[in-house]
């Protein structure tokens, strides 16, 4: 059994490390997804309304507890310290993803538990699966915990903290130091929007006349009279759909201007919240915009603010850039900051600069060489 205690410790404190890790460079993301829960809870308990929508409100700074916590417990596991401590600190902490992925699969209101950030996608039931074998290992740990010989390894765990947290901070300040989603630098936008080219595998469910029971068949079961058709669904569906999906550019008559940011060299000045910039954030784009006119280099604004709204705030901003309109969502996944710049040439992106460190002209025309 001691055996066991250890083989659990280590799969638990490496599972947790890479979780941890990929969501940590990214905590905006995992941000995004909680505040997710939170709102669907809050819907589906109205009584709680007011305490599930105060942790929404603050689901950025929950992430990266939890995305540092995930890492500094990985490595405390791995290390075999203080275990006492950290086998609680696992439980519990299991306990409340185990939770999240169960609702996710079984009231399929959050399709995508985001349990390893943008760096891997894992179907709810998956997921929750990963976890229930995640609780038994944790179990183990807990069952052993005073036996295990602990380390006094307190200037790495000290180094380990900091080190995570100051990743997670860097990444909401700036942008993720590594980008595992489809507008990452040198990645081409129009050519992840194309047809995959995968055959869809289906899944079909029939009720079994006869036995009254439903039975699941890869193929369409012609015999009407001894099935009925129930459902369906696509097995590789992550593998048939192209990455991006969602890209649409709109102007403000609504004409589709999605295809031509792929033309030329486009600078993508992007506000997702017009309520949430400040002052010296819009002088600085105002700066960059005209900094560029004239040059090779064609600005545009792009927001998922009210057309309305919008005006009034490039009224009240002078800003004198064209502007288009795009999803909300999609501009959460293109900026993590707000605002956010992203320079095109012929749909692929060649630079990401966050809303402290807005680049000059010199900066962008040393990523267009």
């Amino acid at each position: 059994m001691k055996l066991i205690a250890q083989i659990a410790r280590i799969v638990v404190g490496v599972i947790f490390i890479f979780s941890g890790f990929v969501k940590v460079v990214d905590p905006v993301g995992t941000g995004i997804k909680l505040e997710e829960y939170f709102e669907v809870f809050s819907q589906d308990v109205p009584a709680l309304q007011g305490f599930f929508m105060f942790f929404a409100h603050n689901s950025l700074t929950l992430s990266l507890i939890f995305c540092a916590l995930e890492v500094i417990l990985g490595v405390a596991t791995l290390l075999s310290y203080r275990m006492k401590i950290t086998s609680w600190l696992l439980l519990g902490i299991i306990v409340f993803f185990t939770f999240l992925t169960f609702y996710s699969a079984y009231f399929n209101k959050v399709t995508d538990c985001g349990c390893f950030g943008d760096f891997l996608k894992l179907k709810p039931w998956t997921s929750f699966n990963k976890d229930i074998f995640l609780t038994v290992l944790i179990i183990v740990i807990f069952l052993f915990r005073n036996q295990y010989k602990d380390s006094n390894m307190h200037a790495v765990m000290a180094i380990v903290s900091i080190i995570s947290f100051g990743i997670g901070i860097y990444a909401i300040r700036y942008l993720p130091p590594i980008d595992f989603l489809p507008y990452a630098i040198g990645k081409s936008i129009p050519d992840q929007m194309k047809p995959t080219g995968i055959k869809p595998v289906f899944e079909y469910t029939f009720l079994n006349k006869k036995t009254g029971e439903e039975e699941k068949s890869g193929e369409f079961l012609m015999d009407t009279t001894t099935y009925k058709y129930v459902s369906s669904i696509t097995l590789n569906d992550d593998k048939v759909k192209p990455k991006i999906t969602d890209y649409f550019v709109n102007d403000s008559q609504g004409n589709v201007y999605t295809d031509s940011t792929f033309i030329g060299n486009k600078l993508l000045l992007i506000f997702k919240n017009i309520k949430e910039v400040d002052g010296n954030e819009i002088a600085e784009i105002k700066a960059l915009a005209k900094s560029v006119e004239g040059s090779n280099i064609q600005p545009i604004i792009l927001t998922s603010a009210i057309q309305s709204e919008f005006e009034q705030f490039r009224q009240a901003n002078a800003l004198t850039t064209p502007y288009f309109t795009a999803d909300a969502t999609v501009l959460k996944t293109m900026a993590r900051t707000n605002p956010c710049v992203i320079l095109l040439q012929n749909g692929v992106v060649k630079g990401k600069w966050g809303n402290h460190s807005i680049p000059n002209k010199e900066e962008l025309a040393g990523k267009l060489k």
